[in-house]
């Protein structure tokens, strides 16, 4: 391909190397909410609100946890509209911004930094009392909502325990790069040489993840925490999409004995499969990116039995 031709095939231009591969941009919010006093925005009950997509799964991971974290009467939640267009993410007439009035998320970015001008994404974690956004990194909030507001949500659930965090930090770092950014490097790669790098290192990591799930439930052990639930978002939406729209197909997830069992397992955890919306996730990704599917056409399939017996308990110490 020559150059002009990558370049008119990226469907973020401003987001690759000059070798057509995939870079995400760096989240622009990183403020934290804190409980000792020692930021800007201190954890209340009813301050802080969440914008998401049922689409994303970046999002998907904060609103896991919010329902894992029973913060749901703490933190306010608002789903916008799963189909993005060139003005990004908007709210539904049927579920408008209850906080701002805004028609678009990107009205939220504007009123925290006027001069942004990169693409706008979810996750948003806004302080209403601020009048701001606090965060749009979902690693930060998934982190803030485990620990920052237990005094209104369920202290009992810990999915970051302090024995564990060198392993969690480990495992994120991988799978985040091969696996959950993994498939965006091969769906929006513009050259051969990018889509098969990012190709080889997604299903080298799940092979992986397949073995090391024969011997355990979860990634840690037996306990969940906050990786598993990072690789889920991303596992739950492979077969849907990935397999197809990202060209990730040399193997499905219902293909790894392990690793479809491991899906259903979480996905069968109390609360998870409400955070799942299939119709969502499958007109967002066939419907939003011109560049890889102009027909916008969604298809019918996969037939997916999330609910189907897992026996991973089996595998508990």
């Amino acid at each position: 391909m020559s150059v002009d031709g990558a370049a008119s095939a990226l469907q973020f231009p401003r987001e690759a190397d000059a070798r057509g591969a995939f870079v995400r941009q760096q989240s622009r919010f990183r403020d934290w909410v804190t409980t000792d006093g020692s930021s800007d925005h201190p954890a209340a009950a009813g301050r802080y609100h969440l914008y998401v997509s049922l689409a994303c799964p970046w999002a998907s991971r904060t609103l896991i946890v919010r329902r894992l974290k029973r913060l749901e009467e703490a933190i306010g939640l608002t789903v916008v509209d799963p189909l993005r267009d060139a003005r990004g993410w908007r709210f539904l007439p049927e579920e408008p911004d209850p906080v701002n009035g805004f028609a678009f998320v990107a009205e939220a970015y504007a009123a925290s930094d006027p001069a942004f001008d990169g693409r706008v994404t979810v996750p948003v974690l806004w302080d209403k009392q601020a009048g701001r956004i606090v965060n749009n990194e979902s690693t930060d909030i998934v982190r803030m909502l485990n620990s920052a507001f237990d005094e209104w949500g369920d202290p009992a659930v810990d999915l970051y325990p302090e024995p564990l965090r060198a392993e969690i930090d480990a495992l994120n770092e991988r799978i985040y790069e091969t696996v959950n950014n993994g498939v965006y490097r091969a769906g929006f790669a513009s050259t051969q040489a990018a889509y098969e790098e990012a190709f080889e290192a997604l299903f080298e990591t799940l092979e992986w993840l397949e073995q090391r799930l024969a011997s355990r439930r979860y990634l840690t052990g037996d306990a969940i925490t906050e990786a598993d639930w990072r690789l889920f978002v991303t596992l739950v939406r492979f077969d849907a999409v990935y397999v197809g729209h990202f060209k990730c197909n040399l193997r499905r997830i219902a293909d790894y004995p392990h690793l479809d069992g491991y899906l259903r397992d979480l996905y069968q955890q109390p609360g998870i499969a409400e955070t799942v919306n299939l119709d969502h996730i499958k007109r967002h990704y066939y419907m939003t990116h011109p560049q890889i599917n102009p027909s916008r056409i969604v298809p019918r399939g996969p037939a997916l039995d999330f609910d189907a017996p897992h026996d991973r308990a089996r595998l508990a110490a």
